[in-house]
């Protein structure tokens, strides 16, 4: 840990984080009675798009937006989109803590799929870092070779997607700001949605108490990115991940209390084991930059 860590300040930022993507899952969860996983998605890109542009107005940073790298934004946000579309598919149908235990096997995926993308070396470390994340997937997903069960299939499938955003954010980080990346991110996907939702032929506007729960569906998926953003900035990723981790216990809890959701333990061993192959994951990165 550098003298420049603050993982105290980091601790805050993420719990910002744990309760953007719980009220998320609440809200998806609500929503899905009423509209499907495309207008959710655009709803929240609509909202998203006018909460950048308005925050990056005031802040002055609209400057900042460029039109380089169209197809990495692009190959992004059509990771994302997809992702995130399978992510509101299986919050309706699954327990949350089962899919947000899927859902962290994120990183693992990043760790097979950078050294073909990014051209990052598959070490030893890194093998079994993947190795352990498989089996943790598998005890957490407890397939039924007889039975096809669509809705784990959407979590592992979103968890895939997330990987590839995930990698291409860290090619756009390099010279592109937070500013241009929600741009495009908002923007791009709101295009999707209304591309998505035409497909389908009708688009069901939002009433009464639905209205709320798109609000904080638009509202809670960019302050998640942008606090886990500041985590990053204020203290390694070793640090902050782990705490990311905290979501599990507190979207069970609020499963049981609000869903009835029962607390398993084949999910609470499959993410402890997610959790060791992604602390494995972090250190080999770090004897990597550090080296």
């Amino acid at each position: 840990m550098t003298a420049k860590s603050e993982p105290i300040k980091a601790t805050v930022w993420m719990i910002g984080t744990m309760l953007s993507f719980s009220l998320m899952a609440v809200s998806g969860r609500e929503l899905a009675t009423s509209l499907n996983t495309f207008e959710i998605m655009l709803y929240r890109s609509i909202i998203g798009f006018l909460i950048v542009l308005i925050i990056g107005y005031f802040a002055k940073t609209l400057s900042e937006i460029k039109g380089g790298r169209l197809g990495l934004h692009l190959f992004r946000n059509l990771a994302h989109f997809s992702g995130q579309n399978l992510w509101f598919l299986a919050v309706a149908y699954i327990p949350f803590s089962q899919l947000f235990a899927l859902e962290f096997s994120t990183p693992v995926w990043v760790a097979l799929l950078a050294p073909l993308f990014l051209g990052e070396v598959l070490t030893k470390q890194r093998v079994l870092a993947v190795i352990l994340g498989f089996a943790g997937v598998l005890i957490v997903a407890r397939p039924d070779i007889n039975q096809f069960d669509f809705a784990i299939i959407a979590a592992v499938a979103c968890a895939i997607c997330f990987a590839g955003s995930m990698m291409a954010t860290k090619k756009l980080t390099s010279d592109q700001s937070i500013t241009c990346i929600l741009f495009w991110l908002t923007l791009m996907q709101l295009a999707m949605g209304l591309v998505a939702t035409g497909f389908m032929g009708t688009i069901t506007f939002p009433e009464g108490v639905n209205i709320i729960w798109i609000m904080i569906v638009g509202i809670g998926g960019l302050t998640a990115h942008f606090c886990i953003t500041n985590a990053l900035a204020l203290a390694p990723a070793i640090v902050v991940i782990p705490l990311d981790f905290m979501r599990l216990p507190l979207i069970s809890v609020i499963g049981f209390l609000a869903y009835g959701e029962a607390f398993e333990l084949p999910i609470l061993v499959g993410a402890g084991v997610i959790f060791i192959a992604i602390l494995l994951n972090l250190k080999a990165e770090k004897q990597r930059q550090s080296g």
